[in-house]
């Protein structure tokens, strides 16, 4: 006959009991090195920033087709010697640009684009090599957050199709009648440079806070802030190139007065290069027309998206539209002053990083739309 047991009696104590780790999936997933990277991807933030800045100093000092080649690997050396630098100089008076517009630059001239032209090539190879570096330390060390490792290579892949348009850009202005590069080219290459700026930007944003913070944070989400913050970012990247097409025909030095345009509403003459396609690119009164009629746009639609970011519950959302309202004006008030000034050195760089600033500022906002930081209930 069994023998009874009490009720209170272990069963089994023999078996080991499975211990389940505490936490989920996420608290379970490699963490990686997230401020390590979040300050490698803030090093290369900078730098695009940067190239940026320099590409715009490029265009502007007429420097962009001084050096005739594209050498990825070679071409990181300057001119060593006095017969170096006078066999760039016949290349460069070979192409049109000195041939119809600087014919008689004196070697001194010349030295002077060249060094902008190579400051901004070579900032590009530092650029790959800080990408390079960070992305094979982290790699092999196994310091990359699980599901990060394809979203980093996102950067450097993109950088190699940036220095292939780059040279694609530069191509288009060295032979024919061309005196700069064509504009088209211009504005898909700062393209590609600000979608690189947005793509670090959110991965900063995004290493920021722990995976478990943002699952909680998206449980709050303000989709249709979230939504119209979108719109806003992709308009303000409508509005970026059409900027560079208006610097890649020195737009920004014809119509000096504003709001009118040398005294018509729409410019008489914007029409008048046949084929009609060409105007868009081309035609220096349709395409400044273009870019303040963008801008008046850009500008009612952020007042919108301000107006209803005012009613978000959360202080901090509010705080971060905002700033970029402020920095909306400010942008508006710095192109019409490039305007009226003719666009000179300064002001047309400060213009152009002020859509750095302010580009940065709505994906900010976006970002706290999608992940709102937590608050107490008195804030």
């Amino acid at each position: 006959m069994a023998e009874k047991r009490s009720i209170f009696e272990e069963v089994g104590t023999d078996a080991k009991p499975k211990v389940r780790p505490a936490g989920g999936v996420i608290d379970g997933a490699r963490k990686g090195a997230r401020g390590a990277i979040r300050r490698w991807l803030m090093v290369l933030f900078a730098l695009v920033v940067v190239m940026i800045a320099v590409g715009g100093l490029t265009r502007l000092t007429d420097s962009g087709l001084s050096i005739t080649e594209w050498r990825p690997v070679t071409g990181a050396l300057p001119p060593m010697s006095a017969e170096a630098w006078a066999e760039e100089f016949d290349k460069y008076r070979a192409i049109p640009e000195y041939q119809l517009q600087n014919k008689g630059m004196s070697l001194e001239e010349f030295q002077f684009i060249y060094w902008w032209e190579w400051g901004h090539r070579q900032l590009g190879r530092v650029i790959g090599l800080v990408w390079a570096a960070g992305f094979l330390f982290f790699l092999l060390a196994r310091k990359i957050p699980t599901g990060w490792t394809g979203r980093l290579l996102i950067p450097g892949v993109l950088g190699g199709v940036q220095g292939a348009i780059g040279w694609w850009m530069v191509s288009s202005g060295l032979s024919g009648t061309m005196l700069d590069v064509a504009s088209y080219r211009l504005a898909t290459h700062l393209g590609l440079a600000f979608v690189i700026l947005g793509v670090l930007a959110w991965y900063i944003l995004l290493l920021g806070r722990s995976e478990a913070d943002l699952m909680q944070a998206r449980r709050a989400r303000e989709p249709k802030l979230f939504s119209m913050s979108t719109g806003l970012t992709h308009f303000v990247f409508l509005q970026v190139l059409l900027g560079a097409l208006v610097a890649g025909i020195d737009a920004g030095r014809s119509y000096n007065d504003w709001p009118l345009m040398s005294g018509e509403i729409f410019p008489s003459n914007a029409f008048d290069f046949e084929p009609m396609w060409r105007n868009f690119f081309e035609n220096p009164g349709l395409v400044q027309f273009m870019h303040r009629v963008a801008g008046y746009l850009l500008f009612a639609f952020g007042i919108v998206v301000w107006l209803r970011a005012r009613r978000s519950a959360n202080g901090e959302t509010r705080f971060a539209f905002n700033a970029v309202m402020a920095m909306m004006v400010l942008q508006m008030v710095l192109g019409i002053m490039t305007v009226l000034y003719m666009a000179p050195l300064a002001l047309a760089i400060l213009h152009q990083f002020g859509a750095v600033v302010l580009y940065s500022l709505i994906l900010r906002g976006r970002f706290l739309a999608q992940y709102p930081k937590s608050q107490s209930v008195r804030g």
